[in-house]
């Protein structure tokens, strides 16, 4: 006999991962508020959120960077990287070279600040060249997403979001710089160590050179309607995204190379300027909370005091540069000491440089994740903090507008 409740799903239920995403999403949200109301940023709310799910808490997700949810980070990744290249102005470089010179500047000094701190430690000189090429990049979604929030604009969060756009271009360049080397030493052939960053790098401009064409042909056949030019932008973030993951480009850099190619070749101004409305907001709090649940917590029991002087040595880095060159480039008293401080967060699309690394080669990326993880955990959540009291203090937040 045909059982009666044939047609009732199996239990337990198979969930699946788009009721764990939009589980997460509803949890991001109030996270994301009580953390507003308490004076807190809401992205700080989004990134507990996702470490209370991730591994090291609840296990609720327990592989955030494979499958469905490193597709959406790749995805909000990408807008946000879209809009930090779309706002390198190469003309303001070009008219203020002693800018050009500052950005320039706090990169190298964080690189070589980071360099020879854990040379100090005995770290081996290629490890501490790829920690201190990662720690480089500021992060261009708790920047952005700390400007909007606040609604800010000004001297102090021009500069913020420019540099953060100059040391991630400097922070991808120089990892793929080192790759060559640590194919060398992990025993691959010369031609795979010259080839493979070369493809890498390359391939990533191209794809970001093509979409910016095809982005600008269009945009100019359908005119200034905002509407369709946001669904343009999104077909295309998501064409280029998928394009880059099926030819293992990197799509951090691919996004990048496309915002600032659509920023600087855009000679007829077809573009609108970019809003990214409800659509992002929705993919930057699962970024955020996926990202959470990413962090690791491990290296700061064996290796705290490494870790503390990584941060400590990067933030001076910055600083220190961002200081000798402020006056010379226009920037008003007491500004530079807050542009340092805006650029306290640590870029996320460090874990990724890192897991990828581990992909590539298991040993040594363990190794590098021991401390560069920790300090990415460590700012991702002191670093919100940091640059909403830097663009606070320059009175340039007006969230009421």
């Amino acid at each position: 006999m045909q059982d009666l409740w044939w047609f009732l799903p199996e239990w337990p239920l198979a969930l699946g991962q788009f009721v764990l995403f939009g589980a997460l999403l509803i949890a991001g949200l109030f996270g994301g508020e009580i953390a507003q109301r308490v004076g807190l940023p809401r992205i700080t709310g989004y990134v507990l959120v996702g470490v209370a799910a991730g591994p090291e808490v609840l296990g609720l997700v327990r592989a955030p960077l494979a499958g469905e949810g490193r597709a959406l980070i790749d995805v909000a990744l990408g807008l946000v990287v879209f809009e930090l290249g779309h706002r390198l102005d190469f003309e303001w470089l070009k008219k203020n070279p002693w800018l050009a010179l500052a950005a320039v500047g706090e990169s190298a000094g964080a690189f070589f600040a980071i360099y020879a701190a854990m040379l100090y430690f005995g770290y081996a000189p290629l490890l501490a060249s790829c920690a201190a090429a990662v720690g480089t990049a500021t992060s261009p979604a708790v920047v952005m997403l700390i400007a909007h929030e606040l609604r800010a604009s000004g001297q102090i969060t021009e500069r913020t979001i420019l540099f953060t756009a100059c040391n991630s271009v400097f922070a991808f360049v120089a990892l793929m710089l080192l790759l060559p080397f640590l194919h060398l030493e992990h025993e691959a052939d010369a031609r795979t160590a010259l080839l493979h960053p070369l493809y890498l790098l390359g391939g990533a401009l191209l794809l970001g050179f093509v979409a910016c064409q095809v982005m600008l042909v269009l945009a100019g056949w359908l005119g200034k309607r905002e509407d369709r030019q946001f669904i343009l932008l999104i077909a295309l973030v998501v064409l280029v995204v998928g394009l880059a993951r099926a030819l293992s480009l990197p799509v951090v850099v691919a996004m990048l190379a496309f915002g600032i190619l659509a920023r600087n070749l855009d000679y007829d101004h077809a573009l609108l300027p970019l809003r990214l409305g409800y659509a992002g907001q929705l993919l930057f709090v699962l970024l955020f909370v996926l990202t959470g649940a990413s962090l690791a917590f491990y290296g700061l029991q064996a290796a705290w005091l490494v870790v503390v002087i990584y941060v400590l040595v990067r933030f001076l880095g910055k600083a220190i540069a961002i200081l000798a060159f402020g006056r010379l480039s226009g920037l008003r008293a007491g500004g530079a000491g807050l542009v340092a401080v805006a650029l306290v967060p640590m870029s996320g699309v460090a874990i990724i440089m890192v897991h990828d690394t581990e992909a590539l080669f298991p040993g040594f990326g363990a190794e590098l994740a021991a401390v560069v993880l920790s300090a990415v955990a460590l700012l991702e959540l002191i670093g919100p903090l940091a640059t909403q009291f830097a663009l606070r203090r320059a009175g340039e937040a007006h969230p009421e507008t």
